[in-house]
């Protein structure tokens, strides 16, 4: 008889639920985050004078005339990066040296001062019509610290972090994210002077006013830095977040700090993010395929390899967050073979991999169809599911997806494969969201359990996806 009540408890809570709306459990993500966590990866590139001065972070004071690629070709690393599986590239338009790739109205020390293209290109629009001609999104990063620039410290150079992003929002099509750091302050060359120059980095900007100007110009681009408001840095640039990782995050400021800003919030919450926390924020994971950010020829046998990208997809779009990985183009303005050659087996790993979704021959099929339809919203609600298969199938992952439109919903689950004639434990975790992959040795087994067995609502399920790594 107990059994029957639970059998019939599980049958109500997947049936009667899947019909009647069930209400949002938190804060939810914005149609904008929605459409960020659905891209899953993306890159970005890093390209300035300081690729030719063969440094990570350039002083603010290289000639313009250093930067003159001889064979840049903005379709072949956006083609590298596709046959990657990225979905969207984000152009480092300028860094921290103050150089602008593309011709501002803002300062002098933009790329029509170099002898590229005898100083009549756009770089920007080169990266961003070869993003549209090959179906990525396109979004930039224009630094906030600027260490060319003789007014940087003052509300004058405010001014001129402000119009330098109106033009990039305004020239360049619909971008898909604004990138900030908090890297702001220090050293530079500032016209000349050569001294450090200190601001309050949760204030002088005035974020709230530049972000509601991206909102008002690129509303559908999200905003990253480490404080959001749409994407938060994952607190390292190792490719990673924590095992329980949760997109609400609340952000807590520096000790002294008056508002929670870019540079200015504590890090101990980045990589985990916060049960219930206030805001929708999820974790964006970025690090560099090669050991550095811009292009050094004695890293071109340094890059990563296919398996270790698959590690750090796992760890980064497996738990939830999405994986920002940058490229560097050499001084020809290319990627170098060995990161093309890296691209390319990654993404095949994931398309045979995930190609071949196991779950899709079970029999969810008629039982919960909700839950293979590679519909992110679509969702089967209940503790617990079953799949079986006529045979024993051979596979060493798992993911499941909440559907986010209703929010943060389970806080612990349990895989079990039939074997020897009873369940056994394939592997267990926490937090869900947009994507959760777990990796184990792999089983052989004709029947899968997934056991909700944490939850302080009812959970709601888009995906049970099964698979055997390529």
């Amino acid at each position: 008889m107990r059994i029957a009540v639970a059998l019939l408890f599980v049958f109500f809570m997947t049936t009667v639920h899947a019909q009647t709306k069930i209400q949002p459990y938190g804060v939810v993500p914005s149609e904008r985050q929605l459409k960020w966590h659905e891209m899953d990866m993306y890159v970005l590139v890093h390209f300035t004078p300081t690729t030719f001065e063969n440094i990570e972070w350039g002083y603010g004071d290289a000639n313009p005339a250093s930067f003159n690629p001889t064979a840049f070709d903005a379709e072949q690393i956006i083609k590298a990066a596709k046959a990657g599986g990225f979905k969207g590239l984000i152009l480092v338009a300028k860094h921290h040296d103050g150089f602008c790739l593309w011709p501002t109205k803002t300062t002098d020390y933009n790329i029509s001062k170099s002898p590229w293209k005898n100083g009549k290109g756009d770089m920007v629009g080169e990266f961003e019509k070869a993003c549209r001609k090959n179906g990525l999104e396109f979004g930039v990063y224009c630094s906030p610290w600027d260490r060319n620039n003789a007014a940087y410290g003052t509300h004058e150079y405010v001014k001129t972090y402000r119009a330098q992003l109106k033009e990039l929002y305004s020239n360049y099509g619909k971008l898909f994210m604004s990138w900030h750091d908090g890297a702001n302050g220090g050293d530079g060359y500032y016209g000349g002077k050569r001294e450090a120059r200190k601001i309050d980095r949760s204030v002088y900007y005035g974020w709230d006013t530049t972000w509601k100007m991206t909102r008002a110009m690129q509303p559908w681009a999200n905003i990253f830095s480490d404080v959001g408001p749409d994407a938060r840095w994952v607190g390292n640039e190792e490719g990673f977040a924590a095992e329980t990782s949760w997109a609400t995050f609340t952000p807590v400021p520096l000790e002294g700090t008056k508002i929670p800003g870019p540079g200015s919030i504590r890090h101990e919450n980045l990589g985990t993010g916060d049960r219930n926390g206030i805001q929708w924020t999820g974790a964006e994971c970025d690090v560099p395929l090669r050991p550095g950010w811009f292009y050094h020829k004695d890293q071109d046998d340094k890059v990563k390899t296919p398996e270790k990208l698959f590690e750090l997809y796992l760890k980064s779009v497996g738990r939830g967050g999405c994986l920002d990985l940058g490229l560097a183009p050499d001084t020809r303005g290319l990627l170098h073979q060995n990161d093309v050659a890296s691209l390319t087996a990654f993404g095949n790993m994931l398309e045979t991999t995930f190609g071949n979704d196991l779950a899709k021959q079970s029999s969810l099929k008629k039982g919960s169809p909700a839950l293979i339809d590679n519909n992110r919203y679509s969702y089967a609600a209940g503790n617990e599911f079953t799949m079986e298969w006529n045979e024993e199938k051979e596979f060493d992952l798992i993911r499941i997806r909440e559907n986010i439109k209703l929010g943060h919903r389970v806080e612990e689950w349990v895989a079990e494969g039939w074997v020897n004639g009873g369940w056994k434990e394939l592997t267990r975790a926490t937090s869900v969201g947009s994507a959760r992959i777990m990796h184990f040795p792999a089983v052989k087994t004709s029947k899968l359990r997934i056991r909700i067995t944490k939850s302080p609502v009812i959970p709601a399920l888009s995906e049970i996806g099964v698979f055997k790594k390529a």
